[in-house]
């Protein structure tokens, strides 16, 4: 079976941001159970996240632009050496400087680890546009399999961090990736081949606000889609579950890392696994683009039902017990599912609405609304779970998916031309 064009470069880039990610999930671990056991509150947790998604905003709505200018894979390599630097200075983190200090380093470091992912992630989008194959949903299925394997890295990243802090501590958990990640870099900056676009001299920054109304419509709905989840993950299931596994010793915690970390990898893959098998389970090869879009709205409404009821059933439990953690972890697994066949819509429509010269700008674009949203969803991961716990999370969760489903229900067909029917 002859490989198509630019098949090579893709797996170069996937594999690639695989990497990337791994890292990423291992570190958003390390940083949420380290400081949590250093007696950080809900709300202060979230801070150290806050400047991360900040940078993500700023950083998508550059990064377009940067790589039309200046090519796909100068923006891939600044991500992997960001990344790099990141976890070499969270590396001197003294407990010594206190709580003020520390807070204001870790949100510094994290808001580099920030600019980094969304540099990685723009560039790998955005080259499956210029690489896939065209006919027979190529473009889907090579979106899917990016987009789902990433994520299932990621959570292996969620169970490693989780694994190393228990097992080895911060700084030697820290150190080790950032040395794993370099290798990684050094491996694509002798091995990329060739495919990928090297900019153009007379791209303009004022190019990156999208004049197309899909975009900008599918962009707001990325932004309460990924601000849903995130109101729950970030902050308020990790502590929830802590609260519920952890008795107070050390031995306790290392149990309570470890199973905390399992759900959050398991959760994760899942979430990953499904998005790669989207094709499949849309069967895309038969649809047209305005089945795909039915579909689109089909299952952003099943969404909201799920943590509706999941926030009823823990408001109205009047104490945490075994068949209540098992529901939740049952129910927010079937939430990852249908998610991920949400994002991994999202992941096709954003690129078969731009064209081929815009497709960093435009990506960019879409995944600064998708970093707002995660910021959005931090910030009130942390305020909710204080405010109300669990049930209040998950209330605003299913509140935030109506939001996003209002968006969705803007998209229209569009021609080959661009023009909307």
């Amino acid at each position: 079976m002859t490989r198509p064009a630019g098949f090579s470069a893709y797996i170069t880039v996937t594999a690639a941001y695989w990497a990337f990610m791994l890292t990423d999930g291992a570190l958003r671990m390390l940083v949420l159970l380290h400081f949590h056991t250093l007696g950080f509150s809900p709300v202060q947790l979230a801070y150290l996240f806050v400047l991360y998604e900040i940078a993500g905003v700023i950083t998508n709505l550059s990064a377009g632009w940067i790589a039309a200018r200046f090519g796909l894979t100068s923006t891939l390599y600044a991500g992997l050496s960001l990344q790099v630097a990141a976890l070499l200075a969270l590396s001197q983190l003294d407990p010594a400087w206190g709580l003020t200090v520390s807070v204001i380093f870790v949100m510094l470091v994290q808001g580099l680890s920030g600019v980094a992912k969304d540099l990685a992630k723009m560039s790998s989008k955005s080259a499956v546009k210029i690489l896939a194959p065209e006919g027979d949903s190529g473009l889907f299925r090579w979106v899917a399999v990016l987009t789902g394997s990433k994520n299932a890295v990621k959570g292996a990243g969620f169970l490693l961090g989780a694994a190393v802090l228990a097992i080895f501590g911060f700084v030697p958990s820290v150190l080790t990736m950032a040395l794993i990640l370099f290798v990684i870099l050094i491996a694509v900056l002798i091995g990329m081949p060739k495919g990928l676009p090297v900019g153009r001299k007379d791209a303009k920054f004022s190019e990156v606000l999208s004049k197309n109304r899909n975009i900008n419509w599918l962009s707001a709905a990325r932004l309460f889609l990924f601000g849903a989840r995130d109101v729950w993950f970030v902050v308020g299931i990790p502590i929830y579950f802590y609260a519920v596994l952890s008795d107070g010793s050390h031995a306790g915690n290392r149990t309570a890392f470890f199973m905390i970390g399992t759900f959050m990898a398991v959760w994760t893959i899942l979430y990953g696994v499904v998005q790669g098998s989207a094709p499949r389970i849309l069967r895309a090869a038969k649809r047209s683009p305005d089945d795909m879009l039915q579909q689109a709205k089909i299952w952003i409404a099943s969404l909201a039902i799920v943590p509706a009821i999941l926030a009823a059933l823990v408001w109205i439990t009047p104490a945490p017990s075994p068949a209540l953690t098992a529901a939740l972890v049952l129910g927010l697994l079937v939430f990852g599912g249908i998610f991920a066949v949400n994002s991994s819509l999202h992941s096709y429509l954003i690129l078969s609405f731009t064209d081929a010269k815009r497709v960093t700008m435009d990506v960019g674009f879409y995944y600064m609304a998708n970093a707002a949203g995660r910021l959005v969803g931090t910030v009130l991961s942390g305020a909710t779970y204080q405010l109300g716990g669990l049930p209040l999370c998950l209330a605003t969760a299913a509140v935030m998916i109506g939001l996003s489903w209002i968006g969705t229900a803007q998209l229209q067909i569009q021609q080959a031309d661009g023009v909307q029917a």
